[in-house]
């Protein structure tokens, strides 16, 4: 049964989330501790790894939403994803004695909002297309 109020498919939103968290925090894991290693390029390729698994978890919430929101789907699916994962990094950061870097928080929040929206016009495009979730194929 999906969930769709007015203005937000909640079951769009925690599948895209799903994915997002599967397929970006291993990589953001991976990449913090290359860095921390200090192997720049591995933590390059990995923080490119979570964008795009952020990109791919808000075009899931952009494609499968039936509110005709992709756009607005795939940010609060990206951007929440990311203030929630950030903040229990932060947290275990904080509780572990080590530093908080603010501003890399903040900028990599907005290179998120990007892959959200990259993802969203993704979504989009792919429902354009008549590329429908299997979900809707079937009840069509």
């Amino acid at each position: 049964m999906v969930s769709v109020s007015s203005r937000w498919d909640t079951e769009a939103l925690r599948s895209g989330a799903l994915v997002s968290l599967v397929f970006a925090v291993p990589f953001s894991i991976g990449a913090s501790w290359a860095g921390a290693k200090g192997n720049d390029q591995l933590a390059i390729l990995l923080v490119l790894g979570a964008v795009a698994g952020f990109t791919v978890g808000s075009g899931c919430a952009a494609w499968v939403q039936r509110c005709e929101l992709p756009l607005s789907h795939a940010l609060v699916t990206a951007i929440g994803t990311y203030v929630a994962a950030q903040a229990i990094f932060i947290i275990i950061r904080l509780i572990g004695g080590g530093d908080v870097n603010w501003f890399g928080a903040l900028f990599n929040l907005s290179v998120i909002a990007g892959a959200g929206l990259l993802g969203g016009m993704i979504g989009r495009r792919l429902r354009a297309r008549g590329l429908l979730p299997s979900t809707e194929r079937s009840s069509s």
